[in-house]
């Protein structure tokens, strides 16, 4: 480091074959990635939710979206305080603390279900966002510090290819678990209403929420039990006896940061479109195709299968693409396959869609690693800000549902997420341009 800088050297041989994680901990890595496959379950779980309370609750476009606003408000208001946690106990605390609050939150659907009350299942996932906003502060931060400098963005698109896989066992066990595969005409439904029998149809379908979350919030606890035994490499914890600094001057400092600021603003448009186009897509398929509830949650896994592909595909293609290169086309490849989705509804449209998930496989962890990279001790909490940004998921799916509603248009409503990737495709431009020369100097704010 040569007067607040970080000169980064143009790559060589040794560079590409750094190691991409630290020896002697290969229980404790295997651990951690699993926590990519949990959220990624979990997050992918609401887009089933969307759909299913939607009925349990004879919800509008707009209310059913508001599971998503749920959870990521939970991101938002938990990343601080996770940060402010890591900074005086690591990354394992964290991580800790995150699987507690998951817990509680997938723990809560029990009595939330059985009170058939759509506030408390808002409160539910409420506490899952908080818990996997915790999650994802420490654990990318800790991918992304437990290695090599040059190799943290392969490091993290690779922990990061075992979310999709957790989204596809997420989309699978709603899809199967949760969606009974009744749905009735509007014939029966009057016949029901009549007889008295409606209210109680609605609630069964409600109560098939329960066993899934609760499997899966007991599962969470088993994986902190087994973290907390286990010994982590000393990454991200400093000497606070020398470093004082508060959290707030910190952010203030981190905000001055062009770099930081700007994949702030990216962060959030990414993960609004992402959690925009999948939340919506079944009710796009229900709109402009002929396909069942079930069908529709098999076709989402294609989304997932798409992004898992595209992760572990473009990872390997990073040892001769640099990945801001590789973000900057690829977002500007799913502006364009959303335009399609919005001018050509229906099969076409939902194929095109399906084809994003490829795309948007380097884009979150890209992002991620460019905006933390050469914030030195504060990287904890620029990495927490980050995942603060993803706060996009809760105000464009509502969005998209507030246009799909005054338009009677899913297709609409998807002009919000083409306009998201637009933003995306600007920051990758401007990091591909500022990477270009590889002799390009890091600030350390």
């Amino acid at each position: 480091m040569i007067n607040g800088t970080i000169q980064r050297n143009a790559p060589s041989s040794s560079t590409e074959n750094a190691a991409l994680f630290p020896s002697g901990y290969t229980l404790v890595m295997a651990l951690v990635v699993l926590l990519f496959f949990l959220w990624g379950m979990s997050n992918n779980l609401t887009d089933i939710l969307v759909q299913q309370l939607k009925k349990s609750f004879e919800l509008s476009a707009f209310q059913a979206q508001l599971v998503q606003t749920a959870v990521f408000l939970g991101y938002f208001f938990m990343a601080l305080p996770t940060a402010a946690l890591m900074r005086r106990s690591g990354y394992k605390a964290g991580m800790l603390g995150g699987l507690i609050l998951f817990a509680t939150g997938t723990l809560l659907f029990w009595p939330a279900a059985h009170l058939d009350r759509y506030s408390w299942m808002l409160t539910a996932l409420f506490f899952v966002g908080c818990g996997s906003a915790s999650l994802e502060a420490a654990a990318n931060g800790f991918i992304a510090e437990a290695g090599p400098a040059e190799t943290s963005e392969r490091r993290l698109n690779l922990a990061q290819a075992f979310n999709p896989a957790g989204s596809v066992a997420g989309i699978l066990a709603g899809t199967f678990f949760i969606f009974s595969g009744v749905e009735l005409a509007p014939a029966r439904v009057s016949a029901m209403r009549l007889e008295g029998t409606y209210a109680n149809y609605l609630h069964s379908e409600l109560m098939r929420v329960v066993p899934v979350y609760v499997a899966l919030g007991s599962v969470v606890l088993l994986l902190a039990a087994a973290i907390a035994v286990l010994r982590l490499p000393p990454v991200g914890v400093e000497d606070h006896a020398a470093d004082e600094e508060r959290i707030v001057p910190q952010i203030t400092a981190l905000l001055r940061n062009p770099t930081l600021r700007a994949a702030l603003i990216a962060q959030f448009c990414y993960c609004g479109a992402q959690i925009g186009s999948w939340s919506a897509f079944i009710p796009y398929l229900k709109q402009y195709t002929h396909v069942s509830e079930r069908s529709a949650g098999l076709l989402l896994t294609a989304n997932l299968i798409a992004l898992t592909c595209g992760r572990f595909l473009s990872t390997a293609l990073m040892r001769w693409v640099k990945p801001v290169t590789m973000m900057a086309v690829y977002a500007v490849i799913n502006t364009m396959l959303v335009a399609i989705a919005v001018l050509h509804p229906g099969p076409l449209g939902a194929g095109a869609l399906v084809a994003t998930s490829f795309f948007m496989s380097v884009l979150y962890p890209t992002i991620f690693a460019s905006g933390i990279k050469g914030l030195g001790k504060r990287t904890q909490v620029g990495g927490s800000l980050i995942v603060m940004s993803v706060v996009g998921g809760a105000f464009i799916p509502p969005t998209l549902g507030l246009i799909a509603r005054h338009y009677n248009s899913y297709a609409m409503g998807y002009l919000v997420i083409t306009v998201c990737y637009v933003v995306v495709a600007l920051f990758a431009w401007h990091q591909h341009k500022r990477h270009a020369d590889s002799a390009v100097p890091l600030e350390v704010v």
